[in-house]
């Protein structure tokens, strides 16, 4: 699933080509939507929460995520698509820019009032202008018994932090991913680490190579210990037993 940098560029992107602009198409490709025409009027903003995408036209707002497989494509009029168009979950046109949504996880439109109901729950985003880092702090030590590997990518905590990042912060802080939240004694450092590693990579579509992520059995680069790969949530997790011992008991 794309983290928070990713859905930052892509937020990017479609500032680029719409913000400001009228729209001349709108063709929202979701049955409960599609009835909504939103042509001829004004994109007023695009802006990223976390891993969610909000664009802002006159009294909505269109909310997409792009979950495992969406992706935001920018082409100039009459250019051919890169993707096959029955994957396109919406169509916003200007006079000269088309934004296809494709395969989004989430596609609605919402008044521009009730975005609290897509957005609310989320918490400090990293790479927005109001990043509140005690509050992401606070929010990780109340998880509790929930492992710090889980807690680092519920978005209800800190919104924008992905598998990538769960696992190279928890390897580059030494700890453990299975390690109670509450028992992590440096979590401000975590959290700082965490912001520091999103804002260095969110202008540049290619990360620096990982120490952990995606490495199962391969070597690790700072001690050669083998690393190991386990399901943790939904995703897989990875790390360096040497390098990040687990909690005695």
């Amino acid at each position: 699933m794309p983290e928070g940098d990713t859905v930052w560029r892509t937020a990017n992107s479609l500032r680029d080509a719409l913000e400001g602009k009228v729209l001349t198409r709108c063709d929202v490709r979701v049955p409960r939507y599609a009835t909504v025409d939103l042509s001829g009027e004004v994109v007023d903003e695009v802006v990223s929460r976390g891993k969610h995408l909000l664009i802002r036209v006159g009294d909505h707002s269109i909310h997409t995520h792009l979950k495992m497989e969406g992706a935001w494509h920018i082409y100039a009029p009459d250019s051919r698509w890169r993707r096959p168009a029955h994957q396109a979950r919406i169509v916003l046109a200007t006079e000269d820019r088309v934004a296809v949504g494709f395969s989004l996880g989430i596609t609605e439109i919402l008044r521009r009032d009730d975005e609290e109901s897509a957005v609310g729950h989320l918490g400090p985003d990293l790479l927005g202008p109001d990043w509140d880092a005690g509050a992401a702090i606070e929010n990780l030590r109340a998880a509790g018994e929930q492992p710090i590997g889980l807690a680092l990518t519920d978005q209800r905590n800190l919104a924008g932090l992905g598998n990538v990042y769960r696992n190279e912060v928890c390897f580059l802080r030494g700890v453990h991913p299975y390690t109670p939240a509450s028992e992590v004694t440096d979590l401000p450092a975590m959290v700082t680490l965490a912001h520091r590693m999103i804002h260095a990579d969110k202008n540049n579509s290619i990360r620096r190579r990982p120490w952990v992520y995606g490495r199962a059995g391969q070597r690790c680069r700072r001690c050669g210990t083998v690393i190991e790969g386990h399901d943790l949530g939904r995703q897989e997790i990875f790390f360096c037993t040497y390098c990040q011992p687990p909690r005695a008991d």
